[in-house]
């Protein structure tokens, strides 16, 4: 299988295409190999490139992260598939319209950047999804041993959940982390942001994403961060996220039917053949 080592941010992928139905089948077999740093090429997901199923789309996203768990998408992930298709020679286009499991993503490159139309945020507790049926879910309380967590739950296709903190401490991403994941108010698990609030444009995040562990960056989770900052009105509506691989600028203008916009870059690492 020939595929493109890809970042965006640290945040990592093996990337592929032209797959025959079987070879596709025999490499989702092999993603947690694929993706183990030691044994195999090491990524935090794998990102296969597929025909477009809609005539809307340019083409389709599959992605796994590295345990080999489906994701309904990927805000990195999805900068690194539109600059693939222009590396790659697949298409000169600047635009794309990306069919993925949230739904039709258009992306857009920019200079050394890539600009990602991530649609509107999903608000509804049930369809996030989370055990709260109906409203939002804006500062919940959920318990975890002895402490008591506030979370605002979003969903960018995938569900997040923000939780507040004035310091983004191993003990608190790493010891937390895991526990918040899997906690049973999120009937199929979350990313977990953990957010620094710097000023009314700029906030820190950590982030420990679902299926991957603690990662170098989380576009979706960037925009959910964003998304949750404007609910709690805790910031502006265009907000640079520091992550611990880089920035990203994240725009919403507050209504629940409109887009959010995320801006970042995406690079090639190397090229390779497994």
């Amino acid at each position: 299988m020939k595929f493109v080592k890809m970042e965006g941010l640290g945040n990592d992928f093996i990337v592929t295409h032209g797959l025959t139905d079987e070879e596709y089948n025999n490499a989702v077999n092999k993603i947690p190999l694929l993706c183990d740093r030691r044994k195999g090429v090491g990524a935090d997901g794998v990102i296969f490139i597929l025909p477009a199923e809609t005539e809307s789309a340019d083409y389709r996203m599959s992605f796994f992260n590295s345990d080999s768990g489906e994701a309904e998408m990927c805000g990195n992930g999805i900068r690194c598939f539109a600059l693939y298709l222009n590396e790659m020679g697949l298409s000169g286009k600047k635009i794309f319209s990306i069919e993925t499991r949230a739904g039709i993503i258009k992306t857009e490159r920019t200079g050394d950047n890539i600009r990602v139309d991530m649609g509107a945020p999903v608000l509804e507790a049930g369809k996030i999804p989370t055990k709260k049926k109906d409203g939002q879910v804006i500062m919940e309380p959920i318990p975890i041993e002895n402490r008591e967590f506030r979370i605002t739950a979003v969903s960018m296709g995938n569900p997040h959940a923000v939780i507040y903190a004035d310091q983004l401490t191993d003990d608190l991403v790493l010891g937390y982390g895991p526990k918040l994941e899997s906690h049973p108010f999120f009937p199929k698990k979350a990313n977990i942001e953990f957010i620094k609030v710097l000023s009314d444009d700029e906030i820190e995040m950590r982030v420990f994403e679902r299926g991957c562990g603690e990662t170098m960056a989380c576009g979706t989770g960037a925009c959910a961060a964003v998304v949750a900052g404007i609910l709690n009105k805790k910031h502006n509506n265009k907000v640079t996220v520091h992550l611990l691989g880089g920035d990203l600028s994240i725009e919403w203008d507050g209504k629940p039917n409109n887009s959010v916009y995320m801006t970042g870059p995406a690079n090639v690492v190397y090229k390779g053949e497994y």
